[in-house]
């Protein structure tokens, strides 16, 4: 018995919907074309899955027990696709790069591609934008092959990095804020500050932005969550809370309305360029010895 992963995905749109009409506007078909296929795949398998009424639609006991079990085969069907794509990927020798914001500082990113592209000619390097709320920048679920990340990273024991460029931490308030009269200021000053928070799935570079190392315990205020740099501006000209930056990251955000000031009191902060620890292939090694030559930085 052959029954096609596009049957048991029809089948699970209506049951998760118990709605025929609803399900066929989720799958981009007709309905009388939905209807016919779940009725061809009834009759290949021997058994009514669905009980269809003027009350509306219900799973019969057959289609309750084959539900979870359509569920897992498209799972692995989906995974198993995911994992096709990268082999796809690397065979093509194409190397995803991963990053949540244009790594600028200086041209580093044109400094690293040159360098790479004269090794290694005929490969193809794929720039990949991801959300603030992965950290690892695709590292950690395999859809990007190497990263600019900043430090420290979740689970570092899997991974590999080489640290191109520290930067001390400045806060960036609007041009309004009492503080920002100020040159200099002291973190000490800071901690009654609301401030701005990565997401939660952000884990350590959340608390690492927060400074809760410098805090000696005492919590910090949220003021808001943002996920970009537009959503950071916008926080800070409306007056949510302020946040700390990189110095390098400053003509992100020091627009119109925002200043930013030097802190004292806090570490520096550390952009990289990192890889999973147990990938080996050479195009991974040629873009990490090219970033270790645009910064000169020996192995």
């Amino acid at each position: 018995m052959d029954v096609h992963g596009r049957d048991l995905r029809y089948f699970v749109a209506v049951a998760d919907e118990l709605h025929f009409t609803r399900a066929a506007e989720l799958l981009y078909v007709s309905q009388p074309a939905l209807s016919k296929q779940i009725r061809a795949l009834e009759r290949q398998l021997g058994a009514e899955l669905l009980e269809r009424d003027r009350h509306g639609v219900r799973l019969t006991p057959v289609g309750a027990e084959l539900l979870p079990h359509a569920r897992r085969v498209l799972a692995a069907w989906e995974a198993a696709e995911a994992a096709v794509e990268v082999a796809k990927r690397r065979s093509r020798a194409t190397l995803v790069v991963g990053m949540s914001h244009s790594p600028a500082r200086g041209g580093l990113r044109p400094a690293i591609r040159s360098r790479f592209t004269e090794a290694y000619p005929t490969a193809e390097v794929q720039m990949r934008q991801v959300g603030w709320e992965d950290p690892t920048a695709g590292l950690a679920d395999g859809s990007s092959d190497i990263a600019f990340v900043w430090l420290p990273l979740a689970d570092p024991a899997r991974y590999r990095w080489v640290v191109l460029a520290t930067e001390p931490r400045q806060v960036a308030l609007p041009e309004g804020h009492p503080l920002a009269a100020r040159e200099r200021i002291a973190f000490a000053d800071l901690l009654d500050e609301p401030f701005l928070a990565l997401p939660r799935e952000a884990a350590e570079l959340r608390y690492y932005w927060l400074a809760l190392d410098e805090r000696a315990g005492r919590p910090p205020r949220i003021g808001a969550e943002i996920a970009s740099v537009d959503e950071t501006y916008e926080a800070l000209v409306d007056g949510r809370g302020i946040c700390l930056i990189a110095t390098g990251n400053i003509p992100l955000v020091a627009r119109g309305g925002v200043v930013t000031r030097p802190v004292d009191g806090v570490t520096p902060s550390r952009f990289a360029l990192a890889w999973r620890a147990d990938d080996a292939r050479p195009l991974v090694k040629g873009y990490a010895e090219a970033a270790r030559a645009a910064v000169g930085v020996s192995a």
